[in-house]
C-alpha cells in the first residue's frame, strides 16, 4: 500500500495543476466547468440510456411529439442564431485574426462576450442530447447510431476542455461555424415536424451532410495549419481537434455514401 503513495500523490498533484493552476480563471467557476466529474456523469448516463434504450421502451408505445420536437427544433434554430451572431460580432469588434488568435485571458467587455458564447455552445451540446431522448421516446432506435452517439457524447467532453482552458482564441471559429450548420439542420428539423405536406419540400437533406463534410473539413484546415505557425495557441488543442475532424469526416462520409449513394444505385437496379 505504502509503495503506491508516491503515484497516488503524484497523480493528485498533477490533477490539482490541470484542474485549479491551469484553468482559464474566468470560466473556472460557470456551471458544469470547476470540474470534470459532473459531465462525465452526465456523459455515463446518457451512454447507459442509449445502450438500454431497447429494453427501457419495449412495454412502452411509441411517442408523438410533434408539438414539443416544433418547438425544441425552433428553440434550437433560435440559439444557434444567437451563438453564430456572438461568435460573429465578438470576434470582428475584438479584431480576432482568423489564422493566428491567442487566448484573451482578460477581463475586458469583449473577452467575457467571447467567453459567455463560449459557454453558451458548451451548454448547448448537453441541451442537444434531447436529440437522443427524443428520438428513443418515438422508438427510432435507428436513429441512434453509433454515429450520432459518438458525436453528442464526444462534443460534452471537447467543449469542457474548450470552456476550461481556452475559452476564446482560435476555438471560436469551431463553434461560429457549427452554430451557422445547426440553424439549418434545426431549420430542417423543425420544418419536418409539419408532416408530408411540407416534407415534399425537404429534398435538401442530403445536402445537409455535405456541408456538414465541409465544415468538418475547414475546421480540420483552420487546425492544422496553426499546428506548423507560431501561433500562441495550445497544439494539444489544434492536435485533438485534427484527429477529432479526422473521426467525423470518415463516419459523416460513410453514412453519406450508404445513406445516398448506395441507396440510389439499389433504387437504379430495381428500376
Amino acid at each position: 500500500m505504502g509503495s503506491n503513495m508516491p503515484l497516488l500523490k503524484t497523480l493528485s498533484e498533477y490533477y490539482d495543476t490541470a484542474i485549479k493552476d491551469r484553468a482559464d480563471p474566468r470560466t473556472d467557476g460557470w456551471f458544469l466547468v470547476h470540474s470534470p466529474w459532473p459531465p462525465l456523469c452526465i456523459l455515463l448516463v446518457y451512454l447507459v440510456v442509449c445502450i438500454n434504450a431497447k429494453r427501457m421502451m419495449q412495454n412502452v408505445p411509441a411517442f408523438r411529439l410533434r408539438g414539443i420536437l416544433l418547438c425544441y427544433n425552433t428553440a434550437l434554430v433560435f440559439l444557434s442564431a444567437y451563438m453564430f451572431y456572438e461568435f460573429l460580432v465578438a470576434s470582428y469588434l475584438a479584431e480576432y485574426n482568423l489564422f493566428c488568435q491567442p487566448v484573451d485571458y482578460s477581463t475586458s467587455p469583449l473577452a467575457i462576450r467571447m467567453a459567455k458564447v463560449c459557454w453558451w455552445y458548451f451548454i448547448s451540446k448537453y441541451i442537444e442530447l434531447l436529440d437522443t431522448v427524443f428520438f428513443i421516446l418515438r422508438k427510432k432506435f435507428n436513429q441512434v447510431s453509433f454515429l450520432h452517439v459518438y458525436h453528442h457524447s464526444t462534443m460534452l467532453i471537447n467543449w469542457w476542455l474548450g470552456v476550461k482552458y481556452v475559452a476564446g482564441g482560435q476555438s471560436f471559429f469551431i463553434g461560429m461555424l457549427n452554430s451557422f450548420v445547426h440553424i439549418i439542420m434545426y431549420t430542417y428539423y423543425a420544418l419536418s415536424c409539419f408532416g408530408p405536406t411540407v416534407q415534399k419540400y425537404l429534398w435538401w437533406k442530403k445536402y445537409l451532410t455535405v456541408l456538414q463534410l465541409v465544415q468538418f473539413g475547414a475546421i480540420f484546415v483552420h487546425c492544422f495549419h496553426n499546428l506548423w505557425t507560431e501561433c500562441d495557441f495550445p497544439d494539444w488543442l489544434n492536435g485533438m481537434v485534427c484527429g477529432y475532424m479526422i473521426s467525423l469526416i470518415l463516419f459523416f462520409l460513410n453514412f453519406y455514401i450508404q445513406s445516398y449513394l448506395k441507396g440510389k444505385q439499389s433504387k437504379e437496379k430495381r428500376n
